[in-house]
């Protein structure tokens, strides 16, 4: 009789372990929204990182639908300049990869 194979089993149907959080449901279908608002600058700092970054889908909950609703939305007010579009300095700029090319340890 032959071997039967398992078929592999793909991550989203093992039950339990780390993985089985609920995911998070959209804010704007939660609160019956059907358009997102550009002038709506405290909800759409929500999906902003404090580098000035559009979150993605997986950390904000957002459905797709929405979300690409809110990624325009973030580029409209940028253009109107209601929101920035990188963080304001005071941050060392040698945090994260360092400078390109030079070491700065060298004696020359």
């Amino acid at each position: 009789m032959a071997k039967q194979r398992r078929r592999p089993v793909r991550r989203r149907d093992r039950k339990g372990g780390p993985t089985s959080i609920r995911r998070k449901s959209c804010p704007y279908c939660r609160d019956k929204i059907e358009q997102v608002d550009f002038k709506d600058i405290s909800t759409l700092r929500r999906f902003i990182s404090d580098r000035g970054k559009i979150r993605s889908r997986r950390i904000t909950g957002a459905c797709r639908r929405h979300q690409s609703q809110v990624a325009r939305a973030v580029k409209r007010a940028r253009e109107l300049a209601l929101l920035p579009y990188v963080a304001e300095g005071g941050g060392d700029h040698r945090s994260g990869r360092g400078d390109r090319g030079d070491r700065g340890d060298r004696d020359r």
